[in-house]
C-alpha cells in the first residue's frame, strides 16, 4: 500500500512538472516570447542600470580623453598642413622666400571677402604683398597692423586680376563671384580658348607678378555681349584656407 501511495506521488509529480512545461511552451508560443521577454527585462533592467550609469569620475575621465583625442588630432592635422606649406616654401629662391603665415580670423558674413592673418609689419609685411597657398594666387595684403595683416580674396566681387590663357595666351579680367568659382571677361570678342584651359596672372597685370597659377577654365559663353565671358574653376582652396605664403610683389615668387 505504501508503495502504490509513493508510486503514484511521483506520477502526480510528474505529471505537474509537464503540466507546467506544456503550459508555458503553450503561453511563449500565444504571446511569442513576448511574456519571457518582459520577465528577463524586469530582472535584467537592475544590472543594466548599474553598468550604463558611469559614476561622475568616470564622466569626467572620458570627456578628459574625448578632450585629448579632439586635441591630438586637431595638432595632427595642422602639423600636416604646415610641413605642406614648408615644403612649397623650400621651392622658392632664397632670394624671394615667402613668409609663412595662418589664417586666424574669418566672418562668416565676409567668408569670401577677406582674412586675416596671424603675421603683420613685425614679421616684414605690407600692404601690396600678394598671398598665395598650394594651388596658386590666394589674394593681395590691404591693411597690416604689427601683428596681423588683412587679406582681399581673389573671390571678393571687387577683385580684379588680369590673367592669361596659358595655351593661346588670349587675356582678361578675373572677377570675384563669391565662391569657389569666378568669372573672366575676355578682352576679345571670340578669344581662342576652351573649357579645360589653364588660367595664370597675366603681363598686364598691375598688382600681382606674371606666371602665378589661378584656375582653370569651366566654362564659356561667346555670345555675351560686349565681351565673351567664361566660368573659372579656381585652384586654391579659398573655402578653407589655413596656412599661406605671404610675398612681397616687387619680387618675382616663382
Amino acid at each position: 500500500m505504501v508503495t502504490s501511495r509513493r508510486w503514484w506521488d511521483r506520477k502526480l509529480l510528474q505529471i505537474g512538472l509537464l503540466t507546467v512545461v506544456v503550459s508555458s511552451a503553450w503561453m511563449l508560443r500565444q504571446t511569442q516570447g513576448h511574456l519571457l521577454r518582459e520577465m528577463y527585462q524586469v530582472v535584467s533592467r537592475p544590472f543594466e542600470m548599474l553598468q550604463s550609469s558611469p559614476s561622475p569620475e568616470e564622466r569626467l575621465n572620458d570627456a578628459r580623453f574625448l578632450e585629448l583625442q579632439t586635441r591630438i588630432a586637431d595638432l595632427e592635422n595642422q602639423n600636416e598642413k604646415l610641413q605642406d606649406l614648408l615644403g612649397y616654401v623650400e621651392k622658392a629662391p632664397l632670394t624671394s622666400r615667402p613668409i609663412p603665415a595662418r589664417v586666424v580670423g574669418r566672418s562668416a558674413d565676409h567668408w569670401w571677402q577677406q582674412v586675416t592673418l596671424n603675421r603683420g609689419s613685425n614679421a616684414g609685411i605690407e600692404e601690396g604683398f600678394i598671398v598665395k597657398t598650394d594651388g596658386g594666387l590666394v589674394g593681395l595684403v590691404e591693411s597690416v597692423t604689427p601683428n596681423t595683416s588683412r587679406v582681399l580674396l581673389i573671390s571678393d566681387l571687387k577683385s580684379q586680376v588680369g590673367v592669361t590663357i596659358n595655351r593661346t595666351s588670349a587675356k582678361g579680367v578675373l572677377r570675384g563671384d563669391a565662391s569657389a568659382e569666378a568669372v573672366l571677361e575676355f578682352y576679345e570678342k571670340v578669344p581662342n580658348v576652351q573649357v579645360g584651359d589653364l588660367i595664370s596672372t597675366s603681363t598686364y597685370s598691375q598688382r600681382f607678378p606674371a606666371g602665378v597659377p589661378v584656375g582653370r577654365v569651366k566654362s564659356l559663353d561667346l555670345k555675351q555681349s560686349p565681351a565673351s565671358v567664361a566660368k573659372v574653376e579656381l585652384f586654391p582652396p579659398i573655402l578653407s584656407l589655413d596656412w599661406v605664403a605671404v610675398y612681397p610683389f616687387a619680387q618675382d615668387p616663382d
